[in-house]
């Protein structure tokens, strides 16, 4: 099926961003143009342009456009193991749509309530709300976690156990800031390093 550019989850929000920015523009002229500014930031927001993930066998992609806030070994909280953790930052001005960082089965998904800390900060892995995925790939278990932030409200993943992922499908979306934390086994060698952009679906996390 053909990917649309605008995220499906944005299409009410924008409908109703440019009616009431046509709408304003008709009774109040120039005084509109807050309405406008966000219209055009909603339309950027919800944009999801079609990504082509890199075809090498041994790479785990990133989930999700932003920023590396995160490369460290830690103890895996959902699978209870020692992990290799990579987190991706997105601020609102990245793509939000989620991706496989692997292809593989969706072995598990935990949902869990909380917070709604800054996500650039350590402690959102464990006080935000959060909902995780664990993939059993060809080369070891992934856990995804999607990740709720300072003004995020809602997280929606698409996906269930016994589902099977393709590395770079699209399988969930985050509404206005947030993050996704990757926990790889130990043996995964990360190929980013802090403060480093990503691109989700396309950049390269780690290899095995």
């Amino acid at each position: 099926m053909k990917q649309s550019l605008i995220a499906r989850e944005g299409w009410l929000v924008l409908l109703a961003a440019f009616a009431a920015a046509l709408i304003a523009s008709g009774l109040i002229g120039w005084w509109s143009v807050p309405f406008w500014i966000w219209a055009v930031f909603a339309l950027q927001f919800f944009r999801d342009p079609v990504r082509v993930p890199p075809t090498d066998a041994d790479a785990v992609i990133a989930p999700a456009d932003g920023r590396i806030v995160a490369v460290e070994k830690v103890a895996d909280p959902y699978l209870e193991r020692e992990a290799l953790k990579i987190s991706v930052f997105m601020n609102v001005f990245n793509v939000h749509s989620n991706k496989s960082p692997v292809d593989g089965e969706v072995k598990g998904r935990w949902y869990a309530a909380g917070s709604f800390v800054n996500a650039a900060l350590d402690k959102a892995s464990t006080e935000n709300e959060r909902n995780a995925l664990w993939i059993r790939g060809a080369r070891g278990d992934v856990t995804c976690v999607q990740i709720a932030g300072l003004i995020a409200r809602r997280i929606l993943c698409y996906v269930r156990t016994g589902d099977t992922l393709t590395r770079g499908a699209r399988y969930g979306f985050i509404r206005f800031g947030s993050r996704v934390d990757v926990y790889l086994p130990t043996e995964a060698r990360a190929e980013v390093s802090i403060g480093q952009k990503v691109t989700g679906g396309r950049t390269i996390l780690a290899r095995w």
